[in-house]
C-alpha cells in the first residue's frame, strides 16, 4: 500500500514540475484530452483496483483461527468486560486489562450489551465494532513482548473519551505461569480487613466481584486482581490508592454518565480503607 501510494505520489509531482516548469505554456487540447482519460481514468482505476485486490486477499489471513486461546471482550459504558478462555482450563475472569502470549495468535470474541462500541489496539491490528446482538471476531499476533494501549474507537457516551485499556504481551511461558494463577482467589492481607468489610457493607459487592469473599456482583468490572492493574477506571489515572480513593468519591465528575455511583459520603479514612483493600487485591 505504502509503496503504490509513494508511485502515485512521485507521478503527480512529476507532472506537477513538468507543467509548472518545463512546459508552462499552453498544451493542445489532444495533449490534454489524452492526459485525462490515461491519467485520470486509466491509471487510478488499475492501481485502484490492484490495491484493492490485494487488501482484500489480507482479510483472509485476518479471520484465520487463533492458536488455541480465545478471549472475550465486551465493551460496556465505559469500561471492559474481559474473560480468557484456554482450551485446557477453566474461563478467568479480568477487566480494563488484555494479557496476551508472544508469537501466538488469539482469538478475540466481541460483544456490547449496551451501544455500539469499537475495540481497537493500533500497534497490533485494525478495529472491529462491538454491535450489541452479535458477536464479531479479530484474531490478533504480538510479536514482541511490551506494553500496547488499546482504545474504543466508536463514540459510545459522555464519556467515550476515557475508554481505554492497556495491552499487556508477555513471554508464553510467563503468561501461562501469568493466567493459572488468576484462576485462584485473590490473596487479601489481614490489615486489610477493615477495608473489606466496608467495601461489602457499602454494597460494593452487589455490582463487582471479588473470588473468594462475599461479593459477586456482575454489573460492575471484576475486581479481584484490582491491584495488578496500572489503571484506574479504565485507563482514566494510575492506580494508586489516592486515585481509587478518589475515583470512589467522585466517581460522576471524574467519569460522566459511568453506571458506578459517587460515594461522596464516605469519610476520608474509609475512602482510604476501601482503596487500600483494593490495591491489596493481587
Amino acid at each position: 500500500m505504502a509503496v503504490g501510494a509513494g508511485v502515485v505520489w512521485a507521478i503527480v509531482m512529476a507532472i506537477a514540475v513538468y507543467a509548472t516548469r518545463i512546459r508552462p505554456d499552453p498544451h493542445d487540447e489532444k495533449v490534454g484530452l489524452r492526459l485525462i482519460l490515461w491519467g485520470g481514468v486509466a491509471f487510478p482505476t488499475v492501481v485502484l483496483a490492484g490495491l484493492l485486490v490485494y487488501g482484500l486477499g489480507m482479510m483472509w489471513t485476518l479471520r484465520e483461527p487463533g492458536e488455541g486461546l480465545r478471549i472475550d471482550v465486551s465493551g460496556e459504558q465505559f469500561w471492559w468486560r474481559v474473560t480468557y478462555r484456554p482450551q485446557d482450563g477453566a474461563a478467568v475472569a479480568s477487566a480494563n486489562e488484555v494479557r496476551l502470549p508472544v508469537g501466538e495468535r488469539v482469538e478475540f470474541a466481541l460483544t456490547a450489551p449496551d451501544v455500539i462500541h469499537a475495540f481497537w489496539i493500533p500497534s497490533l491490528g485494525g478495529k472491529v465494532d462491538m454491535i450489541p446482538g452479535r458477536e464479531n471476531r479479530l484474531v490478533l499476533k504480538a510479536e514482541k513482548p511490551g506494553v500496547y494501549r488499546g482504545v474504543c474507537a466508536e463514540f459510545c457516551g459522555a464519556s467515550h473519551a476515557l475508554m481505554a485499556f492497556d495491552v499487556v504481551a508477555m513471554e508464553k511461558d510467563a503468561f501461562e505461569a501469568w493466567l493459572k494463577d488468576q484462576a485462584r482467589p485473590a490473596a487479601q492481607a489481614p490489615e486489610q480487613a477493615r477495608g473489606a468489610e466496608l467495601f461489602l457493607r457499602n454494597g460494593c459487592g452487589a455490582c463487582h466481584t471479588v473470588s473468594g469473599t462475599e461479593a459477586r456482583g456482575v454489573v460492575g468490572p471484576d475486581l479481584t486482581r484490582f491491584g495488578e492493574r496500572a489503571t484506574v477506571g479504565a485507563g482514566l489515572m494510575p492506580n494508586t490508592p489516592d486515585n481509587v480513593a478518589r475515583f470512589i468519591r467522585e466517581t460522576g465528575t471524574l467519569k460522566p454518565r459511568a453506571k458506578m455511583p459517587a460515594y461522596g459520603a464516605l469519610k476520608p479514612d474509609e475512602l482510604q480503607a476501601i482503596a487500600g483493600y483494593l490495591g491489596s487485591l493481587k
